[in-house]
């Protein structure tokens, strides 16, 4: 039995969520999303929330398949209510990022620019040196945010590069001298 699916995911006041043709559409003061349910899965819409179900709850691949739908519904209406954010840093001498509309400009240190668009549903928002990516879908807030990263992963010897807020880069040390006469 899911300790997960097993439990009803409760709809906060303004957050509504209608099930209709394999699919879950969930509404919020941050937008709308849609979930298509795998065949396996059931999702009925209650008074006090969403009850999940599955067909034979002592296969494993209905067992993972109900706790998997049940964390991302329940991600889906943490992001309707709440949102999802990230934040991220960028550490560097000359390197730099600035919104241009939905494009982000970086200055990385290549010998142009680089242009990364902010899908829609997604936003930026630039405070000195911190981007923070904020939307109503965790999975594309994580992914605009990791494809960004990727730009310019920050290096292990200076640290530089666009890296997570709070996220620790390990330093290595240098290339060592050797002293004269040594064999």
């Amino acid at each position: 039995m899911s300790r997960i699916g097993k439990r009803i995911i409760v709809l906060p006041e303004k957050v509504t969520a209608q099930v209709a043709d394999r699919k879950v559409t969930v509404k919020g003061p941050n937008g709308t999303l849609v979930l298509s349910l795998h065949p396996l899965v059931t999702v009925v819409a209650e008074k006090e929330g969403l009850k999940i179900s599955v067909q034979d709850e002592k296969e494993k691949l209905n067992r993972s398949l109900w706790g998997t739908t049940s964390a991302l519904l329940q991600n889906m209406v943490d992001g309707v209510s709440k949102g999802f954010s990230k934040k991220m840093e960028i550490a560097g001498v000359g390197f730099g990022w600035e919104l241009k509309g939905d494009k982000l400009v970086l200055k990385v240190g290549y010998s142009h620019p680089v242009n990364y668009v902010i899908p829609k549903g997604v936003t930026g928002k630039i405070v000195k040196n911190v981007l923070e990516i904020a939307g109503s879908d965790k999975q594309m807030v994580g992914r605009v945010a990791a494809e960004i990263r990727a730009i310019k992963k920050p290096e292990p010897y200076k640290g530089k590069g666009i890296k997570y807020q709070g996220e620790v880069i390990r330093k290595k040390a240098g290339k060592q001298a050797t002293t004269a006469g040594a064999s």
